[in-house]
């Protein structure tokens, strides 16, 4: 009995902690995002009808290459991380093998 109210404890606790650190990294990045994209306001207050225009066009092709920029550095960052853990998964079966 005494382990579920250990679970229930933590999971909630779990769940607090979590929504904290959610909640301010969620916004420490989206006002980092707002600083890095000042042709966002130019977009937005040129209004719908130039839409079309060349410049627009160029402009969010400017955007969409940052952002693939963006995630083939998370995409490598992670495959590094994982790429460390395989070694010592490895390191630590190969020690395993010789005992």
């Amino acid at each position: 009995m005494a382990q579920k109210d250990n679970f229930a404890g933590g999971f909630l606790l779990g769940t607090v902690i979590g929504g904290v650190v959610g909640g301010i990294l969620g916004s420490v990045l989206a006002n980092r995002a707002a600083t890095q994209s000042p042709d966002r306001e130019k977009l937005d207050t040129e209004g719908v009808g130039n839409l079309d225009s060349e410049e627009n066009i160029e402009l969010a092709r400017r955007r969409l290459e940052d952002k693939i920029a963006q995630l083939n550095l998370v995409i490598d960052d992670v495959r590094d991380q994982l790429g460390h853990v395989n070694e010592l998964n490895n390191i630590k079966e190969v020690q395993e093998e010789h005992r």
